[in-house]
C-alpha cells in the first residue's frame, strides 16, 4: 500500500480530530484514560460499568464517602462530558478528576455516560446513547436495578442532570425529550449547563461533518433558541455556566434568555466567570474560579 495515499487527510479539524482518506480518525486532544479508584483526598469511590453490550455504552459510576451503616439515600447526578462530540470520556483524567470533587462537594451518587463519538458514530446516536443510559439509570427507581450502588444509594426522585460543551448540549436535548416525549416515573429536578455548545446562526463545517442529517439552523438539537417546545422542558430549576473570554459564551447567554421568555414554568439562573475561557476549569482546577464554579454546581443541588 502508498503510505502517501494511507496518510492523505480528508478531513482537518484542529485541535480535535483529523480524518484520513483510509477512514482512519486521530483524535488530536482527550485521549488519556486513567482507572477507576478510591480517590485518597474526598473519599469518593468510582467503578467502571457497562450498560450496553451491544452498543458499548458504558459509564463510570461515583460514590462519595459513606457513614458506616448509613441509610438516607442521595440525589442522583447524572453527568454527560463535553469534547465537541468526539474527543474527551469519563475516563480522561480532566473529568475524572472534576467528578472525584463534584460528587464530594455535592454529596451524590453520580452516572458518567460514556456514549459514542463522532465522526465513527455520527450524530446524533450520542443523544441516543445517552438516552439509553438515563433509562438505565431510571430501571433503579425501585431498587431492583442491576447495579448496587444505585440500589443502595441513589434517590431517583431527586434526578440532576449536568454537563459541559457538547455534555452540556446533550444534557439539555435529555431534559427537553423527558419533557416532551415523557420517560415513565421520571423525576428530573434541574440541570447546570457548563459552557454549553450550541449551535448559532453561524455555518459551521465541523457541525455540517459531525451532524450530517441535521436540518441546520431549526434543528432543536443543537439550536435550542429557535425550538418551539422549549418551554415543555422537563425539569424546574436551571443553571447555566459561561466564561466571560469563551467564544460561546453568546449563546449561553441567549439560551438563557430564550428560557426565561419561552413560558417554561420554571426557574433559570446564569453565572459568568470573568476572565476565564471556555472550560477552564477543567484545565486548571486549582484555581480560585474553578473552585467557586464546583461550589456552585455542588450549592444548586443541595438547595434543591
Amino acid at each position: 500500500m502508498d503510505s502517501t495515499n494511507t496518510n492523505e487527510v480528508a478531513h482537518d479539524f484542529p485541535p480535535f480530530i483529523r480524518v484520513y482518506k483510509d477512514g482512519r480518525v486521530e483524535r488530536l486532544l482527550g485521549t488519556e484514560n486513567i482507572p477507576p479508584t478510591t480517590d485518597p483526598i474526598t473519599g469518593v469511590q468510582s467503578k467502571d460499568i457497562t450498560i450496553s453490550q451491544e452498543t458499548g455504552v458504558s459509564a463510570r459510576i461515583y460514590l462519595p464517602k459513606i457513614t458506616t451503616n448509613s441509610t438516607q439515600k442521595l440525589p442522583l447526578l447524572i453527568y454527560i462530558h463535553g469534547g465537541a462530540f468526539c474527543i474527551e470520556s469519563p475516563f480522561s483524567p480532566h473529568y475524572h478528576n472534576h467528578l472525584n470533587l463534584l460528587v464530594s462537594q455535592a454529596n451524590v451518587v453520580a452516572v458518567s455516560i460514556h456514549y459514542r463519538r463522532a465522526p465513527e458514530h455520527p450524530l446524533p446516536i450520542a443523544y441516543d446513547d445517552t438516552w439509553e443510559a438515563m433509562q438505565w439509570a431510571f430501571s433503579h427507581k425501585n431498587s431492583d436495578g442491576p447495579e448496587a450502588w444505585l440500589n443502595e444509594h441513589a434517590d431517583l426522585d431527586r434526578v440532576f442532570l449536568a454537563g459541559d460543551s457538547a455534555g452540556a448540549t446533550i444534557a439539555h436535548n435529555m431534559v427537553r425529550r423527558v419533557g416532551v416525549d415523557g420517560l415513565e416515573g421520571v423525576k428530573i429536578v434541574g440541570i447546570i449547563l457548563v459552557h454549553p455548545y450550541f449551535g448559532n446562526n453561524e455555518p459551521s463545517k465541523f457541525l455540517d461533518f459531525i451532524f450530517p442529517t441535521s436540518t441546520g439552523p431549526d434543528d432543536h438539537r443543537i439550536y435550542p433558541a429557535g425550538d418551539s417546545e422549549l418551554s415543555r422542558l422537563g425539569c424546574t430549576k436551571v443553571l447555566v455556566f459561561v466564561a466571560e473570554k469563551d467564544g460561546l459564551n453568546g449563546r449561553g447567554k441567549t439560551y438563557h434568555e430564550v428560557l426565561k421568555k419561552s413560558g417554561w414554568d420554571g426557574t433559570v439562573e446564569i453565572m459568568e466567570t470573568e476572565g476565564e475561557d471556555h472550560v477552564f476549569h477543567l484545565f486548571n482546577p486549582n484555581c480560585d474560579k474553578a473552585d467557586d464554579l464546583v461550589k456552585r454546581m455542588a450549592s444548586f443541588i443541595k438547595e434543591n
